[in-house]
């Protein structure tokens, strides 16, 4: 595991503190937790915009032309 030393405005560290009290955890899992979910979202965009760069407008509609073109069940509605 590493360690680094964090430069945080007062403010932004009161914060973290008040919040990792509440939620009954240290302010390091806290800033931990809240690391992965932003890389998890940053990544992710990466990862869709890659995976779109991919796409194939022809494959996919060849994909939706065989869907059955029906009407959706009551239950599907709004």
């Amino acid at each position: 595991m590493a360690t680094i030393s964090l430069r945080l405005p007062e403010s932004l560290h009161e914060s973290a503190r008040k919040l990792a009290a509440r939620e009954n955890i240290s302010i390091n899992q806290l800033i931990t937790l809240a690391l992965a979910e932003k890389l998890s979202a940053l990544l992710t965009e990466d990862y869709l915009i890659e995976r779109a760069a991919r796409g194939n407008r022809q494959e996919f509609e060849a994909a939706m032309a065989k869907v059955a073109d029906t009407e959706p069940d009551d239950r599907d509605r709004f």
